[in-house]
């Protein structure tokens, strides 16, 4: 069932963005979006872009550490969130990236948005083509583990995210 809640334009900006990596500058690189997420709008009617909720590439390494659990740490406990994730990882053969789209809805997120949100979904699927990846989220206990999302990505032949070796 569709909520009737449309897609900001910017969160489209974002997302073709974040999918078409162009040759760029060192300087756009570092502006580039790593992970995102998005809220509903005040009044239910819109997906936004969560401005303060972003990792971007420039920031990996001496503000970010670990790109993966920051942005776990990102999600909030109470509500739920669309996001997405621009994961990197290596098989037995190569290194890849890959855009993740995850649906957050914490157990403890209020019923009303659980509702709103996975009758949302849809939408802004719609407007992210070309994922190859979506992951629906249930609680901290699915997504801590970076090996969940290793899983999603291809299973056992992956071996490493974010340059952390997998176990």
């Amino acid at each position: 069932m569709a909520s009737g809640v449309t897609v900001n334009d910017e969160v489209i900006k974002v997302f073709n963005e974040m999918k078409v990596r162009k040759s760029s500058t060192p300087e756009e690189i570092k502006k580039r979006k790593k992970a995102v997420l998005f809220c509903l709008s005040p009044d239910k009617k819109e997906i936004i872009v969560e401005e303060t909720k972003q990792i971007l590439v420039g920031d990996i390494g001496e503000a970010v550490p670990d790109p993966y659990r920051t942005f776990v740490n990102l999600l909030p406990l109470d509500d739920c969130r669309y996001g997405l994730y621009d994961a990197t990882y290596e098989t037995k053969e190569s290194k890849k990236e890959d855009l993740v789209f995850i649906f957050w809805a914490p157990d403890n997120a209020p019923l009303k948005s659980k509702m709103i949100y996975a009758s949302s979904k849809d939408a802004i699927k719609k407007k992210f083509t070309g994922i190859k990846h979506e992951w629906q989220v249930n609680g901290l206990d699915d997504i801590k583990d970076r090996c969940t999302l290793a899983d999603k990505l291809g299973g056992n032949v992956v071996v490493s995210l974010e340059g952390v070796p997998l176990k």
